[in-house]
C-alpha cells in the first residue's frame, strides 16, 4: 500500500504482558515485570528506541533508531514518567500523548492530542520516516486496533489474575499471524504477529 508513491508506515503495538494478558496491575503499576539481562539485551539491540532516553546511555545505547521515530501512548502510560518527574520520556522519538486531561504544552517535545486517535494514527502512517511505535495502554490500543499492522509482545512468565488487559474494547475479531519469535533462558519470549 503506498500514498503518492511514499511506503505507508507500520504501525507496531510493542508492549510486555503476563501470561494471562496484563500489561499492568489494577492500579496501571507495571514495575513487577522483570527485567532480566537476557532480553535487556535482546531490546537494547533489536528495539533500543522503546527504552526510555534517560536509560540508554547508562546501558550503552547510542546512535540512530533502528525501527521506530515516533511515539503514541495514552495518559496511563505517559503517567510514570510524570510522576518521576521526567516529562518527555523518549526524547529521542516523536512523542505523542493521547488525552483528554492533561494539560497542553507542559513539554515542548511532547504534543498532546485531545481527540481521534485514529486520526492521528492515519496521519503519521502517511508521513515517511520510521515505524510509529504504540507504547499503549490498552484503552487506546483498542481504540486504534484497525491501524494495527503488527503487534510484537513481549511475554513474561508470571500470572497475575486480574489488571489492564492488552486491548480494551468491545468483542470484535481481527486476525494477526504469528511471523517470528524467540524464547530467553530468564523464562520470557518475545512474539511477533502481522496483521493477516
Amino acid at each position: 500500500m503506498s500514498t503518492e508513491g511514499n511506503k505507508v508506515r507500520k504501525l507496531t503495538y510493542y508492549v510486555g504482558a503476563t501470561i494471562d494478558g496484563f500489561i499492568a496491575d489494577p492500579d496501571g503499576s507495571f514495575g513487577f515485570f522483570p527485567l532480566a539481562d537476557d532480553i535487556l539485551k535482546y531490546i537494547g539491540e533489536e528495539y533500543p528506541e522503546t527504552l526510555p532516553t534517560h536509560v540508554r546511555s547508562p546501558l550503552g545505547i547510542v546512535g540512530a533508531n533502528r525501527r521506530f521515530d515516533t511515539v503514541v501512548m495514552g495518559r496511563a502510560t505517559y503517567d510514570p514518567a510524570l510522576r518521576a518527574g521526567i516529562t518527555s520520556p523518549y526524547a529521542h522519538l516523536r512523542q505523542y500523548v493521547v488525552s483528554s486531561s492533561l494539560p497542553l504544552g507542559a513539554d515542548p517535545e511532547v504534543e498532546v492530542v485531545r481527540t481521534d486517535p485514529v486520526g492521528l494514527v492515519r496521519r503519521l502512517k502517511r508521513q515517511e520516516g520510521l515505524g510509529v511505535w504504540l507504547a499503549g495502554g490498552a484503552r487506546l490500543a483498542g481504540e486504534v486496533l484497525p491501524e494495527i499492522d503488527e503487534l510484537v509482545v513481549k511475554t513474561y512468565p508470571l500470572v497475575i489474575g486480574s489488571g489492564i488487559p492488552l486491548f480494551t474494547r468491545e468483542f470484535a475479531v481481527a486476525a494477526f499471524r504469528r511471523t517470528s519469535g524467540r524464547a530467553f533462558d530468564s523464562g520470557a519470549a518475545i512474539t511477533v504477529y502481522q496483521r493477516d
